[in-house]
């Protein structure tokens, strides 16, 4: 049994990699970082390889839009060159606002533009001619560094339609806000058929759900912080369908009617939402929590910091769930 771990800079980039190393020295199978607004995901990823030996290292996720494939994929060869191949490359579409307002392009067809996107990355790494595409193209080979055919991609997905092609043309899924009941209900179903149509059967394919996670005697506290930390989420497209399809629609149009009145969009956010979707409380809490995503058909579930708490004590509370 897998677990993982999702450690992003934060505001110290030598804290962070400090933490990538004590989750390598308390057996963590892996250490993905989320692409934002600050540090560089794909830098951020090589210094995390250069600093550790054995866990694999990964981004979860780079939006497909801020690099061309062939760029994407260069990059990547290098960072396995350097990881010893340990890199996972976790690819994403992300969202509207992101791409448009801070990228300047465009997403018109998101499942058919991963599954461009992910064929010519995997063309030029495995050092074949890339596949002509409509919205990507590319002539780009390889040279002076040897082909990764192997090289791990995993998908960020939320949909049944991102899920079934996750399942059918990567190697693993990355999972945000999506409850243990989510992954039982339609995750693992989804993945199965995308496997199943690219005549592969499940085992083997990685299901990493991020697992906000605190070793706290106040569950109150880091809940009041996930409360701050979702609203943003609440209001984008993907996540809300993803959220009425997981049984609360009714957070979302609380959330709706509060419109404007933060305090009030906070407390939209359930409980029983956040009891669901985190691993909160005492060790014996924060184990359970992460067992429920086994429980429910995550291979590789990984543990995240909620903000104001001790993620080093939750990195140890959670290495033997």
């Amino acid at each position: 049994m897998a677990i993982g771990s999702f450690i992003s800079s934060g505001r110290s980039l030598t804290q962070a990699i400090e933490r990538v190393q004590l989750a390598e020295e308390l057996g963590y199978d892996a250490a993905y970082v989320t692409h934002i607004a600050g540090r560089e995901s794909l830098t951020v990823v090589t210094a995390y390889a250069l600093a550790t030996k054995r866990i694999r290292v990964g981004t979860g996720v780079v939006p497909i839009y801020t690099r061309t494939p062939a760029t994407m994929a260069q990059t990547a060869a290098t960072i396995d060159e350097l990881s010893g191949g340990r890199l996972v490359l976790g690819l994403g579409v992300s969202h509207r606002p992101v791409v448009e307002h801070w990228h300047g392009q465009t997403i018109d067809r998101p499942v058919a533009e991963m599954r461009e996107y992910v064929a010519i990355v995997r063309a030029i790494l495995s050092g074949n001619a890339p596949p002509e595409g409509e919205k990507w193209r590319s002539a780009f080979q390889l040279q002076g560094i040897d082909v990764r055919p192997q090289l791990p991609i995993y998908i960020a997905a939320l949909s049944p339609g991102m899920l079934r092609l996750a399942g059918e043309i990567a190697d693993g899924v990355i999972l945000w806000l999506c409850t243990p009941r989510y992954i039982g209900d339609v995750v693992v179903d989804e993945v199965r058929r995308g496997r199943e149509r690219a005549g592969k059967q499940l085992e083997g394919f990685d299901i990493v759900p991020a697992v906000p996670s605190a070793l706290t005697d106040s569950p109150a506290s880091a809940y009041a912080t996930m409360r701050r930390e979702l609203i943003p989420y609440f209001g984008l497209p993907f996540y809300r369908a993803m959220l009425e399809r997981s049984g609360f629609g009714a957070d979302i149009a609380r959330y709706d009617a509060a419109a404007g009145d933060f305090e009030a969009m906070q407390a939209a956010i359930s409980e029983e939402f956040l009891q669901e979707l985190t691993a909160v409380g005492d060790e014996q809490a924060v184990r359970a929590g992460v067992a429920r995503y086994r429980d429910a058909g995550a291979s590789t579930p990984s543990v995240g910091p909620i903000g104001g708490s001790d993620f080093e004590g939750t990195l140890r509370a959670a290495a033997s769930a």
